[in-house]
C-alpha cells in the first residue's frame, strides 16, 4: 500500500509538464487561427473603402470607427442595421424559449402522465428529426400564408419552435428524478403543474440554459425560412442582411459598413454565450445530468 503513495518517477514529472505545456501552444495556435479573421473584419470596419481595396490591408484599426458602425446601425444599405438586429434578437429569443416550454411541457406529460400510447408518441416526435425545415418548407410555407402570418414575427417564430430534440434530452433528465420525488408531492396535496413548477423547474435550471444557448443561436443564423416569407425589408434579419449588402454586377460593395454589419452581428449571440457560460458547461458536463 505505500508504494501506491510513492512520488512518481522525475521523467513522468517532466514528461506530464512538456505535454501541458504543449497542449496550451496548440490551444493558443487554434485560438489565433480562429480569431484572426475576427480581427480582420474588425479592422476593416474601422478604415476607408480605398485603405480595404488597397492592398496591403491594414493589420490595425483605424479612425473611422464611430463613423463606420453609425453608418452601419442607422443608414445600413437598405435596412439600418438596428432595425435587422432587433429583428433577429426577437426571433430567436421567441425561437429558444418557445422550443424550451413546448419540449419542457411535451417532455413532463410523456413521463410523469400514464396514458394509452406514450410511448408511440414520444417515438413519433422522435422522428421527427429526420424532417428538418428544408423537407417540410412548401407545406409549411402555404399554412403560414394561410393564416396571413407573412412578414410577422409570428410566422418568423412559429413553424420553427417544435424541437424534438429538447424533448428528447429534457425526457432523458426527467427520468433520472427519483420517483420518490413525485410520491412525495402526490402525498402532500401538490397538482402536477404544482410539481412541475416548484420541484422539476428548479432542477432543470442547467439543462434549460445549455438549451437556451444553443437554441438562440440556431434562432439568430436562420437565413432560409426568414428569406422566404418576409418580403417588406423592414423584416429583414441580420443574416438576410449581410447578405443582400454585397452588391451585384457592376456595384462597388461598401466594404467597412459590411464589416462592421459582420462584428455587430455576432455581438448578441457573444453576449448570450458569455453570460450564461457557468450555466452552459454545467447543463453539458454535470455528471448527474
Amino acid at each position: 500500500m505505500a508504494d501506491a503513495f510513492k512520488e512518481p518517477p522525475p521523467g513522468m514529472v517532466e514528461k506530464s509538464g512538456s505535454g501541458l505545456w504543449l497542449s496550451h501552444v496548440f490551444m493558443i495556435f487554434g485560438v489565433l487561427v480562429v480569431f484572426f479573421p475576427i480581427w480582420l473584419a474588425f479592422v476593416a470596419s474601422t478604415v476607408t473603402q480605398p485603405e480595404i481595396v488597397s492592398p496591403p490591408m491594414p493589420l490595425w484599426p483605424g479612425g473611422h470607427f464611430l463613423e463606420n458602425y453609425k453608418r452601419a446601425l442607422f443608414a445600413g444599405v437598405n435596412v439600418p442595421v438596428a432595425t435587422m438586429l432587433l429583428n433577429s434578437l426577437i426571433m430567436a429569443l421567441g425561437i429558444a424559449i418557445g422550443k424550451i416550454i413546448i419540449s419542457l411541457l411535451s417532455a413532463f406529460a410523456i413521463v410523469y402522465f400514464k396514458f394509452p400510447g406514450r410511448t408511440f408518441f414520444f417515438w413519433m416526435i422522435f422522428i421527427t428529426l429526420m424532417l428538418p425545415v428544408e423537407v417540410r418548407i412548401v407545406p409549411t410555407y402555404e399554412v403560414i400564408a394561410g393564416f396571413g402570418l407573412l412578414n410577422s414575427y409570428s410566422g418568423l417564430i412559429f413553424p420553427l419552435i417544435a424541437s424534438a430534440t429538447a424533448t428528447f434530452l429534457f425526457r432523458q433528465f426527467f427520468m433520472t428524478i427519483p420517483d420518490e420525488l413525485a410520491e412525495a408531492a402526490r402525498v402532500d396535496g401538490a397538482r402536477p403543474m404544482r410539481f412541475f413548477v416548484d420541484i422539476i423547474l428548479p432542477m432543470s435550471r442547467t439543462n434549460i440554459a445549455a438549451l437556451f444557448v444553443i437554441l438562440f443561436i440556431y434562432g439568430w443564423n436562420q437565413y432560409l425560412w426568414p428569406l422566404l416569407i418576409t418580403t417588406e425589408p423592414e423584416m429583414n434579419t441580420i443574416v438576410m442582411g449581410i447578405k443582400q449588402m454585397f452588391p451585384s454586377g457592376d456595384d462597388t460593395a461598401d466594404w467597412p459598413v459590411i464589416m462592421a454589419t459582420s462584428i455587430l452581428a455576432m455581438v448578441p449571440p457573444v453576449i448570450i454565450v458569455i453570460s450564461m457560460q457557468k450555466l452552459f458547461i454545467s447543463g453539458l458536463v454535470d455528471s448527474e445530468k
